[in-house]
């Protein structure tokens, strides 16, 4: 087990919000997909206690435990168990479930003196993670609304100030999958959080958002790096043609590397 710290190293240096940001930017503009972008990021500011939630069959823990030395704790929160109120299509059996646990525990065994397993769901396991205590937190679970206000609800207070709160699947259609699976509504919920926070939220390529964590600074502002996000509009959302995953199709059509147009800003003070 790595070792917990109640202050993250991006403090310990004295990165500024406006370092961590240039951080994101960078990473936005360099990466071909969404683990080099966390990768770059968790580098550039040596990140050493990092939290996913959500973790499958580990494909993304492995490739940043392979890629960031840094990290001395990576807590890997998955309840791996077929959940009744989850309508989504990776809701499968317990038993395939369990294989996707095997899977993702063998993936990073390089790694299992830095990973701390916590099986579960967000809301029966959270309380296990450090408060304000993780430089970085990366939402990949529940993506419905109930299960992205909750896993924000439940993290934020764990990540310190000039932490980064992100996540996957910040699609600009909420019809991720077709109409038979709930909504996907990671966005424009992220966006509202960010806002009752009175923080910096960025809309990153490859469906990826990050929140930029400072109690000390309530200043709302969404700057969109990809320029896919014109509209913060639930509403407009919601008009979106259903089909089978259109984000993920338009994203990938984008040639990965390649940026979309230029971003924009919205603040409020």
């Amino acid at each position: 087990m790595g070792t917990d710290h109640n202050e993250g190293i991006c403090k310990k240096q004295g990165h500024s919000l406006m370092e961590v940001s240039k951080a994101i930017e960078v990473a936005a503009a360099r990466a071909n997909n969404r683990l080099e972008l966390w990768a770059s990021i968790i580098n550039d500011l040596q990140v050493t206690s990092f939290t996913e939630v959500g973790v499958y069959k580990g494909t993304f823990a492995q490739y940043i435990l392979q890629q960031s030395e840094s990290l001395q704790t990576y807590y890997m929160i998955d309840p791996w168990r077929h959940l009744d109120d989850w309508n989504k299509p990776a809701n499968t059996t317990n038993e395939e479930f369990v294989t996707f646990k095997q899977e993702a525990l063998a993936t990073t065994e390089f790694a299992a003196g830095k990973r701390v397993i916590l099986e579960g769901k967000t809301t029966e396991v959270s309380s296990a993670l450090p408060e304000r205590g993780l430089d970085c937190a990366y939402i990949d679970g529940d993506h419905t609304l109930r299960g992205i206000t909750i896993d924000l609800i439940r993290v934020l207070p764990k990540i310190r100030d000039g932490g980064i709160l992100g996540g996957d699947d910040f699609c600009t259609s909420v019809w991720q999958h077709d109409a038979r699976f709930e909504p996907t509504l990671v966005f424009p919920l992220a966006v509202y959080f960010a806002e009752g926070m009175g923080a910096v939220i960025y809309g990153l390529p490859f469906n990826q958002f990050a929140i930029l964590v400072d109690r000390s600074h309530e200043r709302f502002e969404f700057r969109d790096l990809t320029g896919d996000y014109p509209s913060l509009s639930l509403r407009d959302a919601l008009g979106q043609t259903v089909g089978p995953n259109p984000v993920r199709a338009r994203s990938s059509s984008r040639g990965g590397g390649e940026r979309g147009s230029p971003g924009r800003s919205v603040s409020k003070v």
